[in-house]
């Protein structure tokens, strides 16, 4: 039997809970807002429709229309820099207080900021594969190359668009972008990131449980930053978590799905609970 997580506004209630406890971290979309990337349902978002596996395997006019909103998306979102949220997070593995870390995030951020720990569960949009060789190359190559076969379309098309969390831009008009092929073979051309629809690799999900597998009820926790778990492929840590006896601590401004498996909900930013965290010894 579950019962709903206690809420609290402060800070210090999550430092009480995690103090002398080995950390592993889940962390969502809302931990990269205050780097400049909205989140997918956090206070105040808006409603958003990413684009589907099926979707994208459907035919051109799918991909072309996926790789127009991201050439603009793209072009801001690699300006984006760690905030303190990632800052900390890195700071306290190097502490050895986080001793794993896995990202619902495709931003590429925690790199960024220094933490070397990183499992990358729904993959990295700074890079790319392809659908026919397999081969993975840099999103920054392919897009010098979309640059040249479609001159000034993000001068055109980036004022006052909003861009999603996984570098996709609200670009309405995209009849007559051209789509750069696979350098290598020719094949079709995907972000190497999880669409919605695609499953997770095996063996990338066997290293996240693995990683919450060897906490223990007595000396470690799982932390939840700036996630609403509503994906089953978060939840299921904390499911795993909560089913071992290993206390969850969640930060998180608003509900979230794991509400009632965790001990504790944080209800405030990442940027300044997790640096509240790094600045105590835990």
């Amino acid at each position: 039997m579950t019962t709903a997580a206690r809420i609290s506004a402060d800070p210090g209630a999550a430092l009480d809970l995690l103090a002398g406890r080995r950390l592993v971290a889940l962390t969502g979309a809302g931990l990269s807002t205050d780097s400049g990337i909205p989140d997918y349902r956090g206070p105040g978002s808006r409603p958003r429709n990413p684009m589907t596996y099926s979707e994208f395997v459907s035919g051109p006019a799918a991909q072309r229309r996926y790789w127009a909103r991201s050439h603009v998306g793209w072009a801001r979102m690699r300006r984006a820099g760690p905030n303190p949220g990632h800052v900390a997070l890195a700071a306290l593995e190097a502490a050895g207080v986080v001793e794993g870390l896995i990202t619902q995030n495709v931003d590429g951020l925690h790199g960024a900021a220094g933490h070397r720990a990183v499992i990358d569960l729904h993959g990295r949009i700074d890079e790319v594969v392809c659908l026919d060789c397999r081969q993975v190359t840099r999103r920054a190559d392919l897009q010098e190359r979309m640059t040249e076969l479609n001159p000034g379309f993000t001068e055109a098309h980036s004022a006052e668009v909003e861009t999603a969390p996984d570098g996709d831009a609200a670009v309405e008009i995209t009849d007559g972008y051209r789509v750069a092929p696979c350098a290598g073979c020719g094949g079709v051309l995907k972000p190497h990131v999880v669409f919605f629809g695609e499953n997770v690799p095996r063996d990338r999900v066997a290293r996240c449980f693995a990683a919450v597998g060897a906490l223990t009820p007595d000396d470690g926790a799982l932390l939840v930053a700036g996630s609403s778990l509503t994906v089953m492929s978060g939840l299921r840590f904390v499911r795993a978590a909560r089913k071992a006896g290993v206390p969850v601590v969640i930060v998180n401004r608003g509900v979230t799905r794991g509400d009632e498996l965790a001990d504790l909900r944080v209800d405030a930013g990442c940027s300044e609970t997790l640096g509240a965290l790094a600045a105590r010894p835990l």
